[in-house]
């Protein structure tokens, strides 16, 4: 476009494409789907880059009464999981014209200060992680447009879920560990009352319970270091035949665990294989590095946006849950003879 010369409009645009504004209005908001062809989807698409023109994003919200913000409610950031949670998040509603606002919920738990004055008036839509459930309604999220992340399905809820296969993830936890000839077992168990970890209690003691001769000690921690190493350490301790396995919920649970076994003069894995999940950065700084379930947090965040716009544009969302694989390092070994 010329310099001086009137900036292009959106019937400029519907004349040299040859189709209405309304037509022009749905392909450049990507609601096309299901209302123009493909073919004049592309067509309007050429005239606006030929013409050089760009909608006026304020306006159109104005007049659609849309902000073209999303709101990703999720615990408190103590671990980079959530933090590729929201990169994929991000990338995903960038190419659609969308922001992503990140809320974290302190700890996690509680109900939480609505950090916008009517989340309704502010927001398009919600991605929420269970674990902050509380904090979604606080904020009244679960009244918009909603997708859960690491939620039942069978809830009842009616929002859309996406989750990863943790359960899968479980199962190749136990089958490594099987496989190995461990039969004495800890689940050092996340302290929080939430879907996902029900999940994993669930599969594991499922598992076990099908091969004989297996046994299962439970441990609850919070999800913290220090919390860990007590928990841990405890129950390593404890009367009766120590296990050789530590399953743990998430990988700060397995570095609190390393911390136990060193206090108790246990060498990893010669005298204790440990597992997470997770496959933090973390997994790969301790020594020696963590056997983990590699969960694509990036990807979990890009399925959960996509699930959103599915639903603003009253699509199914995509089904089906994200695979995860079990990475082997070097805390995991046969149990020693005894």
């Amino acid at each position: 476009m010329a310099a001086g010369s009137p900036r292009p409009t959106s019937r400029d645009v519907a004349q040299a494409a040859g189709v209405s504004q309304a037509a022009v209005s749905l392909v450049l908001g990507d609601k096309w789907r299901g209302r123009v062809s493909a073919g004049t989807a592309e067509r309007v698409r050429e005239a606006a880059r030929e013409l050089g023109y760009r909608p006026n994003l304020a306006a159109r919200n104005l007049r659609l009464g849309s902000t073209r913000t999303v709101l990703l409610v999720v615990p408190a950031l103590t671990t980079e999981f959530f933090a590729g949670v929201y990169t994929g998040a991000a990338r995903v509603a960038a190419r659609h014209g969308f922001g992503v606002v990140l809320y974290p919920s302190p700890e996690g738990i509680g109900p939480a200060r609505n950090p916008f004055a009517s989340a309704q008036a502010a927001l398009d839509g919600v991605i929420a992680s269970s674990m902050a459930a509380e904090a979604l309604t606080a904020i009244r999220g679960d009244q918009l447009p909603l997708v859960m992340l690491d939620s039942d399905p069978a809830a009842g809820t009616g929002a859309a879920t996406v989750n990863l296969d943790i359960r899968d993830g479980v199962r190749q936890v136990a089958e490594h560990l099987l496989a190995l000839g461990h039969r004495r077992f800890l689940h050092l168990a996340a302290d929080i009352p939430s879907w996902t970890f029900e999940v994993r209690a669930g599969e594991l003691a499922e598992r076990l319970a099908a091969v004989p001769g297996t046994d299962l000690r439970t441990a609850t921690a919070a999800i913290s270091m220090d919390g860990a190493r007590a928990a841990c350490e405890a129950a390593l301790s404890a009367p009766g035949p120590r296990p050789t396995a530590v399953v743990c919920d998430d990988d700060k649970l397995a570095a609190g665990c390393y911390k136990a076994a060193r206090r108790l003069g246990l060498r990893i894995p010669e005298d204790l294989s440990v597992t997470g999940l997770d496959d933090l950065a973390l997994a790969r700084a301790i020594d020696p590095e963590l056997t983990t379930v590699r969960l694509e947090a990036e990807l979990f965040g890009e399925r959960g946006m996509e699930a959103l716009l599915a639903v603003m544009d009253g699509r199914e969302p995509a089904p089906g849950d994200i695979p995860v694989r079990l990475v082997t390092r070097g805390s995991t070994a046969p149990p020693a003879a005894l």
